[in-house]
């Protein structure tokens, strides 16, 4: 016979001495993190720092870093925080606590959000301004950085926002995975 916890206590975790269903929350909240991280130095530092640029040095530094970002490393960050954090919420949904698993499905479905404005809004924003800055000059190419700017921007903050709740999500889950 089991004797059960105090009333307001949680039941004990099933025992996971290899610790190897934890592994895709970690790779999740780290994967969360770098991408938070990356969509936030965008915000405080990348465009800030453009703003005091020409439009020519505007488009072209912005199409060098697009170039730049599309590579096997950002891909498995960009893919694997998603895939991990999904993961997570299967591992967690199975070997509990349960409360753990309403965590990373809420960070999944934050997550969600920020690949959706990516795909939506800043890739095709990236894509038209590669485009149509090499055949534009002058007064059209200050038009069209503004309503890049105008538009990428809020798009780029709403990305970090929805990381960066997403991690906290996953920090929660975190948080409550260890409670004995």
């Amino acid at each position: 016979m089991t004797a059960q916890p105090p009333a307001g206590q949680l039941a004990p975790q099933a025992a996971r001495p290899d610790g190897r269903a934890d592994l895709p929350l970690y790779a999740a909240t780290i994967a969360m993190g770098l991408s938070a991280g990356l969509y936030f130095a965008f915000d405080v530092s990348v465009m800030p720092g453009l703003e005091h640029a020409d439009d020519i040095a505007f488009a072209t530094t912005m199409g060098h870093i697009n170039d730049a970002i599309e590579n096997g490393l950002f891909g498995m960050v960009f893919f694997g925080a998603f895939l991990a954090t999904g993961a997570s919420g299967i591992s967690l949904h199975r070997h509990g606590p349960a409360q753990a698993a309403r965590w990373a499905w809420a960070a999944l479905a934050l997550y969600s959000v920020a690949v959706a404005v990516t795909v939506k809004v800043n890739i095709p924003l990236n894509r038209q301004l590669a485009r149509l800055a090499t055949n534009t000059s002058g007064g059209e190419l200050a038009l069209l950085r503004e309503e890049f700017r105008t538009r990428w921007t809020p798009a780029n903050a709403a990305r970090t926002l929805a990381c960066t709740a997403a991690l906290a999500c996953l920090g929660r889950a975190l948080a409550l995975r260890a409670r004995p």
